[in-house]
């Protein structure tokens, strides 16, 4: 079969610009990102510009040159015919693609075939019938998370230990929560130790929105490590360490219970603001009250003390 190329998409590019500040060479991003040498280079040279490469730039150009791509028209009236004749013979769109291909005609997607199908339908039409799957065709595109791993990326196997002891303040959880449909996001934080919690709104998982948040919430706080998910949303995970002077690690994929403070302290939050709610309009106010709540709520395992009492009382301590 012939080779595919599949863009680069935000996440990646915003790895690519981690790398770069990190120093890695074109060839080391590359193979973080299971992508080809060139790829990087082309990226980076086609999408500098004054202040250097920058990711959010980088998409929107990208974006641009294809709006701007010439398309060509392939559904042609033969084009239909042919699809229908041979959907309605119980062929598969990559069965009727392929036929298109080795007769040498305008060959379609198998995404525009299935809009065509679903076109038909809505308009009465019975092809969709002639589908082995009936479920409604789920376009593919690439997962970020299918593509290479996060640059810098330390795994929590080489925390030290004393982590886990928990005798002692500052080493902190990461996670993001998600409003219904996307809409709007909460960083959250949790201190393993007194289990504090920090919360702030963002308003969408843009790396760049997440690491000003962790920056924000931890530089008055004391800080030794930060253990995260391996969401893209944490890809400037360097730029955090260098301000907090931190040691950063990241749990192991599906391992959730890995940072199972901060998993609970996210079913806390969830007793004010439920599933199945947007949280683009919630206020700092809002957050920190509910921060408040939590940290100012007695905890069986540590004495029926608050967060705020333990944490406190282990900083004067120190």
């Amino acid at each position: 079969m012939p080779k595919t190329y599949t863009r680069l998409t935000e996440d990646e590019r915003y790895q690519i610009y981690e790398g770069l500040l990190q120093g890695l060479s074109h060839r080391a991003i590359a193979k973080y990102l299971k992508r080809s040498h060139s790829t990087i280079s082309k990226e980076v040279i086609r999408n500098k510009r004054l202040r250097g490469y920058r990711p959010r730039q980088a998409q929107i150009l990208a974006q641009q040159r294809q709006d701007n791509k010439p398309k060509s028209i392939k559904l042609t009236p033969a084009v239909q015919q042919l699809i229908t004749q041979n959907i309605k013979k119980d062929w598969s769109p990559e069965q009727v693609q392929g036929r298109l291909r080795s007769e040498g005609l305008p060959i379609v997607c198998f995404s525009t075939i299935y809009d065509f199908i679903k076109r038909d339908k809505a308009i009465g039409g019975e092809l969709y019938k002639h589908l082995r799957h009936r479920k409604p065709y789920k376009k593919r595109t690439g997962k970020a998370e299918a593509r290479g791993q996060i640059i810098g990326r330390i795994s929590i196997d080489e925390r030290p230990s004393i982590v886990d002891e928990k005798t002692r303040i500052g080493d902190w959880e990461a996670e993001t929560v998600l409003g219904k449909g996307h809409q709007g996001v909460l960083v959250t934080l949790a201190e393993r130790c007194s289990k504090k919690t920090l919360i702030a709104p963002v308003p969408n998982k843009r790396a760049d929105a997440v690491r000003d948040a962790i920056i924000t919430l931890l530089a008055p706080e004391t800080v030794h490590t930060i253990t995260f998910d391996n969401g893209k949303e944490f890809a400037y995970h360097a730029q955090s360490k260098e301000a907090l002077r931190s040691d950063n690690y990241f749990a192991h994929p599906y391992h959730s219970w890995e940072r199972g403070l901060n998993e609970n302290h996210n079913g806390l939050i969830r007793q004010y603001l439920p599933k199945g709610m947007e949280l683009n309009n919630i206020s700092h106010e809002q957050v920190v009250a509910i921060q408040e709540k939590l940290n100012n709520r007695p905890r069986k395992t540590r004495g029926y003390k608050t967060p705020n009492e333990v944490y406190e009382a282990m900083k004067l301590a120190a």
